[in-house]
């Protein structure tokens, strides 16, 4: 049965009433398959994530169909799941606009930055304080996803991107260079690459494996033939990865531009090379939105606490 189908039955009725499923379950959906974690969702949604699966259990069932595939430590959108999303998307975002709209005229303003969950964590916050003490006539509201988000349409205002681009229909300047290298608690006592033969390798899955900076593209770099790259734990998040090799766990390539707060306090050493020369973030905007003395603001923002810090 079709999606558009089945919807028009639960919206018609003889007394013209509405049914749908609990607004409770198309949001735990809604959220679920943005982030496309369970887990994700209901960190946003201040609940469980056994109550997110419940709740689109329920839904599930209401819709006669299953709108996700349960993989291990993951989920992915079924094709019906696929086709509900935008829908959904596109609707809770034009609710919270027209909330937004009848806020008293005198609200203060405020700018919508996105970014990725990590770079919003490492880069973003700590250079917080800095933003509020020069710009204290308006706010900075940070929107933190691993998912595009939409600035064409009014979800932000500005955003932080990762890729060489072109970002179609944006304004794109260029904020700072990644770079990905060996990084491990101290207590490994790594001090060449010999040591990681004795070592766990921490691997992240990466959504573009063909860009993705894993050990076997270092070993390449670093002419260590004998090395088992393919074995060691896998990670979905580069986050995680980073915790894992703070506790000792293992040992990640990962980024040295995000990890420096746990490189600084010696958390986390960069023992040896070599350094895998990543893509480039880019600050981007729409260029209505660039024109805009506020939106520029917290460009040139990014480019001195953010890129420098």
């Amino acid at each position: 049965m079709q999606i558009a189908h089945l919807i028009s039955e639960m919206n018609s009725s003889l007394s013209r009433h509405r049914r749908l499923p609990p607004l409770a379950t198309l949001r735990a959906f809604e959220a679920a398959a943005r982030h496309l974690s369970f887990r994700r969702a209901a960190d946003e949604l201040l609940v469980t994530p056994t109550a997110i699966s419940h709740q689109i259990r329920l839904l599930e069932e209401a819709l006669g169909m299953a709108l996700f595939v349960r993989q291990v430590r993951r989920v992915a959108l079924t094709e019906a799941g696929q086709r509900l999303y935008p829908t959904l998307r596109d609707g809770f975002d034009a609710f919270e606009r027209a909330i937004a709209d009848l806020a008293p005229q005198h609200r203060r303003k405020a700018v919508t930055l996105a970014a990725t969950t990590l770079f919003t964590a490492r880069r973003l916050l700590p250079a917080l304080g800095s933003f509020r003490s020069d710009h204290p006539e308006f706010d900075l509201r940070l929107h933190a996803s691993d998912e595009l988000v939409d600035l064409v349409s009014g979800v932000a205002d500005i955003a932080v991107r990762y890729g060489a681009g072109p970002f179609d229909g944006l304004v794109a300047e260029p904020l700072l260079s990644e770079r990905f290298g060996v990084l491990c608690s101290p207590s490994l006592r790594l001090s060449s690459p010999d040591d990681l033969r004795r070592a766990t390798l921490l691997h992240v899955e990466w959504k573009q494996p063909s860009i993705a900076p894993d050990w076997r593209r270092w070993a390449r770099l670093a002419g260590v033939t004998d090395l088992a790259v393919e074995e060691g734990p896998r990670l979905s998040e580069d986050g995680h990865a980073l915790q894992a090799a703070i506790a000792g766990h293992g040992v990640a390539i990962a980024s040295l531009v995000l990890a420096q707060p746990e490189i600084g306090a010696r958390a986390l050493v960069h023992p040896f090379g070599p350094v895998i020369e990543g893509e480039t973030y880019h600050v981007v905007a729409t260029l209505q939105k660039m024109a805009c003395n506020d939106v520029r603001a917290v460009r040139d923002w990014l480019k001195t606490a953010v890129a420098t810090g």
